[in-house]
Protein backbone atom coordinates (compact mmCIF):
# COMPACT_ATOMS: atom_id res chain seq x y z
CA UNK A 1 0.00 0.00 0.00
CA UNK A 2 2.78 2.53 0.42
CA UNK A 3 4.36 1.96 -2.91
CA UNK A 4 0.99 2.85 -4.34
CA UNK A 5 0.53 6.08 -2.03
CA UNK A 6 3.99 7.22 -3.17
CA UNK A 7 4.33 10.19 -5.40
CA UNK A 8 6.19 10.03 -8.24
CA UNK A 9 8.59 12.88 -8.16
CA UNK A 10 8.37 13.09 -12.09
CA UNK A 11 5.98 14.68 -14.83
CA UNK A 12 6.60 12.08 -17.09
CA UNK A 13 7.18 9.34 -15.23
CA UNK A 14 3.18 8.98 -14.62
CA UNK A 15 1.82 11.48 -17.78
CA UNK A 16 0.32 8.90 -19.69
CA UNK A 17 -1.09 6.87 -16.50
CA UNK A 18 -5.19 7.19 -16.34
CA UNK A 19 -5.27 10.26 -18.93
CA UNK A 20 -9.27 9.66 -18.78
CA UNK A 21 -9.10 11.23 -15.00
CA UNK A 22 -8.16 14.97 -16.38
CA UNK A 23 -11.92 15.35 -17.85
CA UNK A 24 -14.19 16.90 -15.92
CA UNK A 25 -17.30 17.53 -15.90
CA UNK A 26 -19.17 21.18 -14.91
CA UNK A 27 -22.65 21.70 -12.75
CA UNK A 28 -24.33 22.02 -16.66
CA UNK A 29 -22.54 18.35 -17.34
CA UNK A 30 -20.05 19.93 -20.17
CA UNK A 31 -17.11 17.91 -20.84
CA UNK A 32 -14.07 20.89 -19.79
CA UNK A 33 -10.40 19.53 -20.16
CA UNK A 34 -8.03 21.15 -17.11
CA UNK A 35 -6.70 24.53 -18.49
CA UNK A 36 -7.17 26.09 -15.57
CA UNK A 37 -3.56 25.22 -14.88
CA UNK A 38 -2.18 26.33 -17.91
CA UNK A 39 -3.45 29.97 -17.96
CA UNK A 40 -2.61 30.52 -14.31
CA UNK A 41 0.91 29.20 -15.21
CA UNK A 42 0.84 31.91 -18.32
CA UNK A 43 -0.14 34.82 -15.61
CA UNK A 44 2.15 33.68 -13.61
CA UNK A 45 4.88 34.32 -16.13
CA UNK A 46 3.34 37.52 -16.56
CA UNK A 47 3.53 38.78 -13.07
CA UNK A 48 7.10 37.78 -12.92
CA UNK A 49 8.46 40.29 -15.33
CA UNK A 50 10.93 43.38 -14.24
CA UNK A 51 9.65 46.68 -15.58
CA UNK A 52 12.48 49.25 -16.87
CA UNK A 53 14.62 46.99 -18.68
CA UNK A 54 16.09 47.55 -21.88
CA UNK A 55 14.54 44.86 -24.33
CA UNK A 56 16.30 43.58 -27.79
CA UNK A 57 13.41 45.08 -29.92
CA UNK A 58 14.77 44.97 -33.33
CA UNK A 59 16.28 40.98 -32.77
CA UNK A 60 18.02 38.79 -35.37
CA UNK A 61 17.28 34.95 -35.13
CA UNK A 62 19.00 32.53 -36.84
CA UNK A 63 16.98 28.77 -35.90
CA UNK A 64 19.26 25.90 -36.58
CA UNK A 65 17.47 22.64 -37.29
CA UNK A 66 19.22 19.52 -36.72
CA UNK A 67 18.37 17.25 -39.64
CA UNK A 68 20.26 14.31 -38.77
CA UNK A 69 18.98 10.94 -38.88
CA UNK A 70 18.00 11.18 -34.99
CA UNK A 71 14.87 13.25 -36.38
CA UNK A 72 13.39 10.25 -37.66
CA UNK A 73 12.72 8.75 -34.11
CA UNK A 74 8.83 7.79 -33.58
CA UNK A 75 8.57 9.51 -29.96
CA UNK A 76 6.87 12.47 -31.49
CA UNK A 77 3.78 11.80 -33.56
CA UNK A 78 4.18 10.74 -36.61
CA UNK A 79 8.15 11.50 -36.41
CA UNK A 80 10.39 14.55 -34.81
CA UNK A 81 10.83 15.96 -38.30
CA UNK A 82 7.16 16.22 -38.73
CA UNK A 83 6.18 17.81 -35.45
CA UNK A 84 9.06 20.28 -35.78
CA UNK A 85 8.41 21.39 -38.98
CA UNK A 86 4.58 21.88 -37.77
CA UNK A 87 5.49 23.66 -34.85
CA UNK A 88 7.97 25.66 -36.36
CA UNK A 89 5.19 27.04 -39.10
CA UNK A 90 3.03 28.56 -36.53
CA UNK A 91 6.24 29.91 -34.52
CA UNK A 92 7.41 32.05 -37.54
CA UNK A 93 3.81 33.24 -37.44
CA UNK A 94 3.89 34.36 -33.90
CA UNK A 95 7.61 35.37 -34.13
CA UNK A 96 6.66 38.40 -36.65
CA UNK A 97 3.07 39.02 -35.22
CA UNK A 98 4.83 39.73 -31.97
CA UNK A 99 8.22 40.91 -33.37
CA UNK A 100 7.51 42.96 -36.51
CA UNK A 101 10.80 44.75 -36.99
CA UNK A 102 12.76 41.90 -36.30
CA UNK A 103 14.55 39.26 -38.89
CA UNK A 104 14.82 35.53 -38.59
CA UNK A 105 17.23 33.03 -40.75
CA UNK A 106 17.28 29.43 -40.82
CA UNK A 107 20.06 26.75 -41.02
CA UNK A 108 19.96 23.43 -41.21
CA UNK A 109 22.66 20.48 -40.48
CA UNK A 110 23.28 17.43 -41.98
CA UNK A 111 25.87 15.03 -42.93
CA UNK A 112 28.34 16.91 -40.57
CA UNK A 113 27.91 20.04 -42.04
CA UNK A 114 25.33 23.32 -42.26
CA UNK A 115 23.51 24.73 -44.72
CA UNK A 116 21.62 28.25 -44.67
CA UNK A 117 18.35 27.51 -46.28
CA UNK A 118 17.17 31.44 -45.71
CA UNK A 119 18.84 34.61 -45.20
CA UNK A 120 17.95 37.07 -42.35
CA UNK A 121 15.03 38.51 -43.63
CA UNK A 122 11.14 39.87 -42.19
CA UNK A 123 9.37 38.37 -45.07
CA UNK A 124 7.34 35.51 -43.57
CA UNK A 125 6.31 33.75 -46.68
CA UNK A 126 9.95 33.63 -48.01
CA UNK A 127 10.81 31.53 -44.92
CA UNK A 128 7.79 29.13 -44.76
CA UNK A 129 8.14 28.08 -48.60
CA UNK A 130 12.15 27.28 -47.89
CA UNK A 131 11.11 25.50 -44.61
CA UNK A 132 8.58 23.24 -46.60
CA UNK A 133 11.33 22.41 -49.00
CA UNK A 134 13.56 20.82 -46.40
CA UNK A 135 11.32 19.65 -43.34
CA UNK A 136 8.77 19.27 -45.49
CA UNK A 137 10.48 16.51 -47.29
CA UNK A 138 10.14 12.90 -45.47
CA UNK A 139 13.70 11.84 -46.86
CA UNK A 140 15.65 15.00 -46.31
CA UNK A 141 16.86 14.31 -42.76
CA UNK A 142 20.28 11.96 -43.18
CA UNK A 143 24.00 11.87 -41.35
CA UNK A 144 25.31 13.49 -38.69
CA UNK A 145 24.68 16.80 -36.41
CA UNK A 146 27.53 19.35 -36.57
CA UNK A 147 26.68 22.05 -33.88
CA UNK A 148 30.51 23.60 -34.31
CA UNK A 149 29.70 24.48 -38.11
CA UNK A 150 25.93 25.49 -37.54
CA UNK A 151 27.40 28.23 -34.84
CA UNK A 152 30.43 29.11 -37.36
CA UNK A 153 27.71 29.33 -40.07
CA UNK A 154 25.68 31.48 -38.07
CA UNK A 155 28.62 33.84 -36.73
CA UNK A 156 29.56 35.02 -39.93
CA UNK A 157 26.56 36.75 -41.00
CA UNK A 158 26.02 37.80 -37.55
CA UNK A 159 29.29 39.54 -36.43
CA UNK A 160 28.48 42.27 -39.18
CA UNK A 161 25.14 43.34 -37.44
CA UNK A 162 24.97 46.95 -35.76
CA UNK A 163 25.55 46.41 -32.14
CA UNK A 164 22.05 47.80 -30.84
CA UNK A 165 20.10 44.95 -31.74
CA UNK A 166 19.62 41.33 -30.32
CA UNK A 167 21.65 38.73 -31.93
CA UNK A 168 20.08 35.21 -31.33
CA UNK A 169 20.96 31.83 -32.24
CA UNK A 170 17.96 29.07 -31.79
CA UNK A 171 19.43 25.25 -32.08
CA UNK A 172 16.42 22.23 -32.01
CA UNK A 173 18.64 19.42 -31.67
CA UNK A 174 18.03 15.70 -31.42
CA UNK A 175 21.35 14.29 -31.63
CA UNK A 176 22.90 13.02 -28.56
CA UNK A 177 26.53 13.56 -30.56
CA UNK A 178 27.59 16.51 -32.55
CA UNK A 179 30.50 15.91 -35.16
CA UNK A 180 32.64 18.75 -35.01
CA UNK A 181 35.81 19.87 -36.75
CA UNK A 182 37.54 21.55 -33.74
CA UNK A 183 37.45 22.69 -30.87
CA UNK A 184 34.18 24.08 -29.42
CA UNK A 185 35.23 26.05 -26.88
CA UNK A 186 36.75 28.59 -29.19
CA UNK A 187 33.51 28.96 -31.00
CA UNK A 188 32.16 29.68 -27.93
CA UNK A 189 34.33 32.39 -26.52
CA UNK A 190 33.44 33.85 -30.48
CA UNK A 191 30.00 34.18 -29.26
CA UNK A 192 30.59 35.79 -26.11
CA UNK A 193 32.59 37.99 -27.61
CA UNK A 194 29.99 39.33 -29.86
CA UNK A 195 26.81 38.97 -27.70
CA UNK A 196 24.88 36.10 -29.49
CA UNK A 197 22.92 34.45 -26.89
CA UNK A 198 22.15 30.68 -27.86
CA UNK A 199 19.13 28.97 -26.63
CA UNK A 200 18.86 25.06 -27.40
CA UNK A 201 15.52 23.10 -27.16
CA UNK A 202 16.59 18.92 -27.04
CA UNK A 203 14.16 16.85 -28.42
CA UNK A 204 15.88 13.93 -26.43
CA UNK A 205 18.32 14.53 -23.18
CA UNK A 206 20.09 16.85 -21.82
CA UNK A 207 24.14 16.79 -23.16
CA UNK A 208 26.23 19.02 -21.64
CA UNK A 209 28.04 20.59 -24.14
CA UNK A 210 24.64 22.04 -25.08
CA UNK A 211 24.22 23.31 -21.49
CA UNK A 212 27.28 24.43 -20.82
CA UNK A 213 26.80 26.77 -24.35
CA UNK A 214 23.36 27.99 -23.31
CA UNK A 215 24.85 29.02 -19.82
CA UNK A 216 27.97 30.66 -20.96
CA UNK A 217 26.01 32.85 -23.17
CA UNK A 218 22.91 33.72 -21.39
CA UNK A 219 20.50 31.43 -23.24
CA UNK A 220 17.89 29.04 -22.55
CA UNK A 221 18.00 25.29 -22.26
CA UNK A 222 15.19 23.18 -22.38
CA UNK A 223 14.21 18.98 -22.63
CA UNK A 224 11.02 18.56 -23.86
CA UNK A 225 8.54 16.35 -22.76
CA UNK A 226 5.96 15.75 -25.56
CA UNK A 227 4.78 17.47 -27.87
CA UNK A 228 2.34 19.77 -25.91
CA UNK A 229 5.88 20.92 -23.50
CA UNK A 230 7.48 21.40 -27.38
CA UNK A 231 4.84 24.06 -28.07
CA UNK A 232 5.28 25.74 -25.02
CA UNK A 233 8.80 26.38 -24.96
CA UNK A 234 9.34 27.44 -28.28
CA UNK A 235 6.92 29.83 -27.86
CA UNK A 236 8.28 31.34 -24.48
CA UNK A 237 11.64 32.67 -27.01
CA UNK A 238 8.88 34.37 -29.16
CA UNK A 239 8.99 37.45 -27.06
CA UNK A 240 12.13 39.87 -27.10
CA UNK A 241 14.94 39.29 -24.24
CA UNK A 242 16.98 41.89 -22.54
CA UNK A 243 19.82 43.58 -23.99
CA UNK A 244 23.12 43.25 -22.21
CA UNK A 245 24.36 45.84 -20.54
CA UNK A 246 27.82 46.43 -22.51
CA UNK A 247 25.26 47.21 -25.28
CA UNK A 248 24.95 51.18 -25.82
CA UNK A 249 22.24 52.69 -26.79
CA UNK A 250 21.86 54.44 -30.26
CA UNK A 251 19.43 56.18 -32.63
CA UNK A 252 18.32 53.63 -35.53
CA UNK A 253 17.51 55.64 -38.80
CA UNK A 254 14.66 54.27 -40.56
CA UNK A 255 12.34 55.21 -43.75
CA UNK A 256 8.48 55.15 -44.12
CA UNK A 257 7.11 54.38 -46.99
CA UNK A 258 4.22 54.56 -48.75
CA UNK A 259 2.70 52.30 -50.95
CA UNK A 260 2.31 53.78 -54.38
CA UNK A 261 1.32 52.57 -58.05
CA UNK A 262 4.09 52.95 -61.05
CA UNK A 263 2.45 53.89 -64.67
CA UNK A 264 3.74 51.05 -67.25
CA UNK A 265 6.45 50.37 -67.48
CA UNK A 266 6.77 48.86 -65.02
CA UNK A 267 9.94 48.01 -62.56
CA UNK A 268 11.64 45.21 -60.99
CA UNK A 269 11.27 45.12 -57.05
CA UNK A 270 14.38 44.61 -55.45
CA UNK A 271 13.59 41.93 -53.19
CA UNK A 272 13.05 39.07 -55.93
CA UNK A 273 16.18 40.22 -57.89
CA UNK A 274 17.53 37.03 -57.43
CA UNK A 275 14.80 34.92 -58.55
CA UNK A 276 14.87 36.41 -62.04
CA UNK A 277 12.83 39.41 -61.07
CA UNK A 278 9.37 39.91 -60.54
CA UNK A 279 7.28 43.35 -62.12
CA UNK A 280 4.63 44.70 -59.75
CA UNK A 281 2.68 47.94 -60.48
CA UNK A 282 2.43 49.10 -56.40
CA UNK A 283 5.63 49.11 -54.41
CA UNK A 284 7.53 50.26 -51.39
CA UNK A 285 9.76 52.80 -52.68
CA UNK A 286 13.16 53.74 -50.29
CA UNK A 287 13.02 57.60 -49.29
CA UNK A 288 16.74 57.45 -49.62
CA UNK A 289 17.80 55.59 -53.32
CA UNK A 290 13.91 55.13 -54.45
CA UNK A 291 14.66 51.34 -54.11
CA UNK A 292 11.71 48.99 -55.01
CA UNK A 293 10.16 46.56 -52.20
CA UNK A 294 6.61 44.51 -52.28
CA UNK A 295 6.47 44.21 -47.94
CA UNK A 296 7.79 46.14 -45.52
CA UNK A 297 9.50 45.92 -43.16
CA UNK A 298 12.45 45.31 -45.46
CA UNK A 299 16.27 46.48 -44.82
CA UNK A 300 17.04 48.45 -48.15
CA UNK A 301 19.44 46.17 -50.04
CA UNK A 302 21.19 49.47 -51.74
CA UNK A 303 21.51 51.70 -49.44
CA UNK A 304 20.75 49.72 -45.80
CA UNK A 305 18.00 51.55 -44.75
CA UNK A 306 15.67 50.18 -42.41
CA UNK A 307 11.61 50.19 -44.01
CA UNK A 308 8.63 50.05 -41.81
CA UNK A 309 5.63 51.47 -41.36
CA UNK A 310 3.80 53.47 -38.24
CA UNK A 311 2.09 50.22 -37.47
CA UNK A 312 4.73 47.93 -37.28
CA UNK A 313 6.32 50.01 -34.75
CA UNK A 314 3.06 50.43 -32.61
CA UNK A 315 2.77 46.68 -32.68
CA UNK A 316 6.17 46.55 -31.16
CA UNK A 317 4.87 49.20 -28.04
CA UNK A 318 3.42 46.58 -26.27
CA UNK A 319 6.62 45.20 -25.15
CA UNK A 320 7.99 48.09 -23.91
CA UNK A 321 4.94 49.54 -21.83
CA UNK A 322 2.28 45.92 -21.10
CA UNK A 323 -1.04 46.31 -19.92
CA UNK A 324 -1.24 45.72 -16.50
CA UNK A 325 -2.34 43.06 -14.33
CA UNK A 326 -6.04 43.23 -14.07
CA UNK A 327 -7.13 42.50 -9.97
CA UNK A 328 -8.98 39.87 -9.10
CA UNK A 329 -12.14 40.31 -7.38
CA UNK A 330 -14.22 38.82 -5.58
CA UNK A 331 -17.84 39.43 -5.90
CA UNK A 332 -20.83 38.58 -3.30
CA UNK A 333 -23.14 35.75 -3.83
CA UNK A 334 -25.89 36.77 -5.98
CA UNK A 335 -24.34 39.38 -7.22
CA UNK A 336 -24.18 39.69 -11.51
CA UNK A 337 -21.31 40.13 -13.67
CA UNK A 338 -20.83 40.35 -17.47
CA UNK A 339 -17.92 40.24 -19.65
CA UNK A 340 -16.75 42.84 -21.37
CA UNK A 341 -14.97 41.29 -23.65
CA UNK A 342 -17.23 38.59 -24.78
CA UNK A 343 -20.30 39.76 -23.57
CA UNK A 344 -21.39 36.83 -21.32
CA UNK A 345 -22.58 36.59 -18.28
CA UNK A 346 -20.11 35.37 -15.33
CA UNK A 347 -21.13 32.38 -12.99
CA UNK A 348 -20.29 33.67 -9.76
CA UNK A 349 -18.34 32.11 -7.50
CA UNK A 350 -17.59 29.11 -9.66
CA UNK A 351 -15.93 31.97 -12.32
CA UNK A 352 -13.42 34.57 -11.29
CA UNK A 353 -13.96 38.06 -11.99
CA UNK A 354 -11.27 40.73 -13.35
CA UNK A 355 -11.41 44.00 -12.80
CA UNK A 356 -9.49 46.77 -14.59
CA UNK A 357 -8.44 49.23 -12.54
CA UNK A 358 -8.44 51.53 -15.37
CA UNK A 359 -11.37 51.54 -17.41
CA UNK A 360 -13.27 49.91 -14.19
CA UNK A 361 -14.50 46.66 -16.98
CA UNK A 362 -14.79 43.66 -15.64
CA UNK A 363 -13.52 40.64 -17.91
CA UNK A 364 -13.67 36.77 -17.38
CA UNK A 365 -10.66 34.29 -17.14
CA UNK A 366 -11.03 33.57 -21.06
CA UNK A 367 -10.20 37.33 -21.88
CA UNK A 368 -7.91 38.12 -19.21
CA UNK A 369 -5.98 35.54 -20.85
CA UNK A 370 -6.26 36.71 -24.29
CA UNK A 371 -6.09 40.60 -23.72
CA UNK A 372 -2.59 40.29 -22.11
CA UNK A 373 -0.92 37.16 -23.99
CA UNK A 374 -2.23 38.27 -27.62
CA UNK A 375 -4.74 41.43 -27.84
CA UNK A 376 -2.30 43.38 -25.66
CA UNK A 377 -4.71 46.44 -25.08
CA UNK A 378 -7.95 46.64 -22.95
CA UNK A 379 -10.83 47.13 -24.67
CA UNK A 380 -12.40 49.00 -22.04
CA UNK A 381 -9.61 51.26 -21.90
CA UNK A 382 -9.16 51.69 -26.12
CA UNK A 383 -13.15 52.81 -26.14
CA UNK A 384 -12.81 55.09 -23.21
CA UNK A 385 -9.40 57.05 -25.42
CA UNK A 386 -12.17 56.69 -28.36
CA UNK A 387 -14.79 58.54 -26.54
CA UNK A 388 -11.68 61.22 -25.29
CA UNK A 389 -11.60 62.29 -28.99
Amino acid sequence: MEEESEVKEYRWEGGYEKTWEEVKEDEGGNVEWSVKEIIEKSKRSLAVRQPNIRLGMMRHLYVIIDCSNSMLEKDLKPTRQICTYKLLQDFIQDYFDQNPISQLGLIVTRNSSAERITELSGNRKYHLEELKKTLGNFHYCNGLLSVQNSLDLALSFMKTLPSHTSREILIIGSSLSSCDPGEINTTLETLKTNNIRVSIIHLAAEVRMFRQLCDETKGKHSVIVDDVHFKHVLWSLVEPVPLPSSVDASCVKMGFPQELEQKPPFTTCSCHLTEGGKLNAKGYFCPQCNSKYCELPVECKCCGLILVSSLHLARSLHHLVPIKSFVKIEPEEGAMAYCYGCRKRIRIPSEPVYLCESCKKHYCDSCDFYIHNTLHVCPGCAVKREDKR
